[in-house]
C-alpha cells in the first residue's frame, strides 16, 4: 500500500534523463510528467477535485496501481497486438478520467464503494453512458478503460471488489452502440486536396528558399535593437536627438513609428530608443509630455529595419523592407513553413517531425552512408515497446533513416539556424517568439495546427496584394489543414518513381505488400477513396509522361526495339499529354480507368533502362491478379512487354563503362561479377542496335 508521502511514480518507471517533478500520493494534483519523454507530448496531470470524496481513496489506489503496475499477460491475451501491459501517460489519464466519471455516477446513486460495481450495475452504467452519443469504436475504448478498472483492482494491495464487467464473458458486441456507416479498422484521415497542397507547398518552399535569409537577418537586427535600447543611458545629447527625430513628425502631421500591442497601435518605444540612442525612460517621458500615445494610434507609421532585401517573388523584391513590428510574425511563419515541408516531403508522422534535432541530417560529405543522399536519423514512436511489452515514451531511433530531398534539407538548415546546436528543431521554447519562455519539448500539435492556419491566412493576403490570385490557398473540402493529414498526401516525387511503392514502404515505415494490396485494412486504406486513389493518380501521370517522352523521341528520329515496340508506339500516340495543370479530385477515377487499359499503358523504368508496355498475361514480373502496373523492382530479361530506344542503348553502355571502372578497383571475385554484368549490358545495347527500327517502319 502507498502511504501519504509515497511517490506517485515509482523510480523504476522514470527514465534517467527525466527531471520533471514528481508528486506525493496525498497531493490533490498528480503530475504524470515523470512518465513523459516524448517532446511532442504535453505535460499532463490528474486533478482529483473531480472525484467524489467517498470514492476518492479507492479510485486513487486503482490509479496508483495502474501507474506503477502492469496488466497480467493472461489479461492481455486475446486483446489484440496493441494491448500493452503498461500504456502511455496520456492513455492513463484518459483511463483515470473514465474511472472518475464512473465514481461520480455511483456517488449520485448513493453508492460509496467501487465494490458496488456488480454485473447489474455495469449493465445499467454502460447503457446510460451511451446516451451522450458515441461512435462504436470510441465506445469500445470506454469499455476497455472500465475493464482495466476491474483488472487493476485485482492487482492492488487492497482490492475494492470490482466485479468483472459482463462484456468480458459475453463478448463486447451486444454492449456497444449500433454500428454506423464508418468502416471499422480504416484510417479516416483524409489527404489534403491537391488544389490546397499545391499553393501551400509553393509558399512554404518560397519562405524557406527565398525569404529565410531576409527574415533571419531582420530578426537578428530586431534582437540587436532590443539589446541596444536596454543598454542606452539618458543624456542631454540623446534627449536632443530624440526630439529631432520625433518632433518633425508631430508638427508636420506625418505618421509616427508604431507597433501593435493589445489590439491598438502604440508608439514603438524600443525601436525609437535604439535608433536615437535615448534611454527607454527618456522615450516614455517624451511620449507622455507630447501625448504621443493617441497620435501613434491615429497616425501609425512603419519601423523599417536596416536589412537588405534579397528575396524575390518573380522579378520583384518580396518586401521594400521588413518592419520591426512584423519580424516576430515572419519568424513564426518561417518555422511553420519549414515544418510543413518536413511533414509533407518526408512522410514522417507529426510526432517524428517534432522529435527532430539540430544535426539530424548531416551533409553527405560527413556521412558514410546513403551514397551521397541526405539521410535523417531520428526517433520514431509508434508501437515502440521494451522487452516486457511496455510502452516506451521516448521511442527509439529508427533503424532505417529517412531520405531527405533538397527542399527538406533546406528546411532543416533553416530550423537549425533558429535553435541552438543539438536542440529540438521545433523547440517550444525557441519557437515561442518573441518571448522564448521555458516550455517543455517541441511545439505541440494544437499550436502547430493554429500556426499552419495563420500561415495560410498570411500567404493568401500576400497572394492577393501581390496580384497572384492563382497562388491563393483555398479551403480544403475536408476541413482544416491538420498535421496528421500531410502523411496521407503521398509525395509525388516518391510515388511516381520506378519502385515508388517500395520507397514509400521504406520511407513511411510500412511493408510494400500492405501498400500494394487493394484489400488492405491498415495504412493503405481509408474510409473514402483509399490511399491507392492517390497512387493511381501519380502512376497515371507518370505513364502519361512516359508516353509523351517516347512520342517525342520517336519523332526526333530515335529507333525503337523490343517485342512490344508497335504496341508502345500506338499507345503513345493515343495517350494525352499532361500539361502541368493542377489535378482535380475527379481525376482519381479517370486515372484508375486509364491504368485499367491492359497492354497500352507505358511505364518508364530507368533502373532497367527500358519502357514496359505493361500487359499482365505476358509480364514476367509475376504481377498480382488485377494489377494495373508492373513490379518494376522485379523487371526480368526476355519479357514480352519490353521497349527500348536509342537513348536506353546509350545509357546501357554508360552504365557498362561505370561497372568496368568499378571492377578495376574491386577485389577479384567482385570485379569478375561487375565485368560480367557490364558485358551483359553491352550485349543488350548491341541487340537493340541490330533490331531497332524507326517509327515509320513500325507503324
Amino acid at each position: 500500500m502507498p502511504g501519504p508521502d509515497s511517490s506517485v511514480v515509482l523510480s523504476q518507471w522514470i527514465s534517467p534523463g527525466n527531471t520533471h517533478p514528481n508528486a506525493r500520493y496525498r497531493d490533490p494534483i498528480w503530475f504524470l510528467a515523470p512518465l513523459i519523454d516524448s517532446p511532442s507530448t504535453g505535460l499532463i496531470k490528474i486533478h482529483w477535485q473531480g472525484c467524489p470524496a467517498p470514492l476518492l481513496g479507492q479510485v486513487k489506489l486503482a490509479t496508483w496501481t495502474m501507474i506503477n503496475g502492469r496488466l497480467r499477460p493472461t489479461y492481455l491475451k486475446g486483446r489484440g497486438t496493441r494491448a500493452r501491459a503498461r500504456t502511455s501517460a496520456a492513455d492513463m489519464l484518459a483511463t483515470c478520467s473514465e474511472w472518475m466519471r464512473l465514481a461520480r455516477w455511483l456517488h449520485e446513486r448513493r453508492m460509496t464503494s467501487l465494490g458496488a460495481c456488480t454485473e447489474e450495475v455495469w449493465r445499467a452504467y454502460i447503457s446510460e453512458r451511451w446516451d451522450d452519443g458515441f461512435s462504436r469504436d470510441y465506445a469500445e475504448k470506454i469499455c476497455t478503460h472500465l475493464s482495466d478498472l476491474w483488472a487493476f483492482d485485482e492487482l492492488s494491495a487492497h482490492p475494492a471488489g470490482v466485479a468483472q464487467p459482463p462484456w468480458e464473458t459475453e463478448g463486447i458486441d451486444d454492449f456497444l452502440p449500433p454500428a454506423d456507416d464508418s468502416a471499422r479498422g480504416e484510417n479516416s484521415t483524409e489527404p489534403l486536396d491537391p488544389q490546397v497542397l499545391g499553393p501551400l507547398l509553393v509558399w512554404a518552399i518560397r519562405f524557406v528558399d527565398d525569404f529565410s535569409d531576409d527574415i533571419l537577418a531582420a530578426w537578428a537586427e530586431r534582437c540587436r535593437l532590443f539589446t541596444t535600447a536596454a543598454a542606452n543611458r539618458s543624456s542631454p545629447e540623446s534627449r536632443a536627438t530624440l526630439a529631432d527625430f520625433l518632433l518633425p513628425h508631430v508638427r508636420s502631421g506625418t505618421a509616427l513609428p508604431a507597433v501593435r500591442l493589445h489590439g491598438r497601435m502604440r508608439l514603438a518605444l524600443t525601436y525609437i530608443s535604439a535608433v536615437t540612442g535615448a534611454s527607454l525612460d527618456q522615450v516614455e517621458r517624451f511620449r507622455d509630455r507630447h501625448q504621443l500615445s493617441a497620435l501613434a494610434n491615429e497616425r501609425p507609421g512603419p519601423c523599417p529595419l536596416r536589412v537588405p532585401i534579397t528575396g524575390r517573388i518573380g522579378e520583384k523584391p518580396w518586401r521594400e523592407y521588413v518592419d520591426f513590428d512584423e519580424a516576430a510574425e515572419l519568424m513564426r511563419h518561417l518555422g511553420t513553413a519549414a515544418a510543413v515541408i518536413c511533414l509533407y516531403l518526408t512522410g514522417m508522422r507529426p510526432q517524428e517531425v517534432q522529435s527532430l534535432r539540430s544535426g539530424c541530417c548531416p551533409d553527405p560529405a560527413s556521412s558514410t552512408e546513403g551514397a551521397g543522399r541526405h539521410l535523417i536519423r531520428s526517433r520514431h514512436f509508434k508501437n515502440v515497446t521494451d522487452d516486457d511489452g511496455n510502452h516506451v515514451s521516448a521511442g527509439e531511433e529508427r533503424k532505417v533513416p529517412w531520405v531527405a530531398i533538397t527542399p527538406v534539407v533546406h528546411a532543416i538548415r533553416v530550423l537549425e539556424r533558429m535553435v541552438p546546436e543539438g536542440e529540438l528543431l521545433l523547440s517550444a521554447t525557441h519557437h515561442d517568439i518573441p518571448f522564448q519562455r521555458g516550455y517543455h519539448g517541441a511545439l505541440k500539435n494544437g499550436t502547430l495546427n493554429r500556426r499552419i492556419g495563420d500561415f495560410v491566412e498570411w500567404a493568401n493576403h500576400e497572394a492577393v496584394s501581390k496580384g497572384l490570385p492563382e497562388q491563393v490557398i483555398p479551403k480544403d473540402p475536408h476541413g482544416s489543414i491538420g498535421m496528421a493529414r500531410f502523411r496521407r498526401s503521398l509525395a509525388w516525387h516518391i510515388a511516381r518513381r520506378p519502385g515508388g511503392l517500395v520507397a514509400l514502404a521504406i520511407q513511411y515505415g510500412h511493408m510494400r505488400t500492405v501498400l500494394d494490396a487493394r484489400v488492405s485494412s491498415g495504412y493503405g486504406s481509408r474510409s473514402r477513396g483509399g490511399i491507392h486513389s492517390v497512387l493511381d493518380v501519380e502512376t497515371a501521370l507518370a505513364a502519361a509522361d512516359t508516353a509523351a517522352k517516347l512520342r517525342d523521341q520517336a519523332a526526333a528520329g530515335e529507333k525503337i526495339s523490343g517485342p512490344a515496340s508497335r504496341r508502345a508506339l500506338t499507345a503513345a500516340a493515343q495517350t494525352p499529354r499532361f500539361a502541368g495543370r493542377i489535378v482535380p479530385r475527379t481525376f482519381a477515377k479517370k486515372a484508375a480507368s486509364f491504368l485499367a487499359r491492359d497492354g497500352v499503358v507505358l511505364f518508364d523504368n530507368p533502373d532497367a533502362m527500358l519502357i514496359c508496355a505493361f500487359k499482365r498475361d505476358t509480364a514476367l514480373c509475376e504481377p498480382a491478379p488485377g494489377a494495373t502496373a508492373p513490379r518494376q523492382y522485379d523487371c526480368r530479361p526476355g519479357c514480352g512487354n519490353t521497349v527500348r530506344t536509342d537513348t536506353h542503348a546509350r545509357l546501357l553502355r554508360e552504365r557498362a563503362d561505370e561497372l568496368e571502372q568499378l571492377a578495376a578497383w574491386a577485389p577479384v571475385p567482385v570485379g569478375r561479377r561487375l565485368t560480367a554484368n557490364a558485358a551483359r549490358l553491352r550485349e543488350t545495347a548491341e541487340a537493340h542496335d541490330a533490331t531497332a527500327q524507326p517509327r515509320e517502319a513500325l507503324i
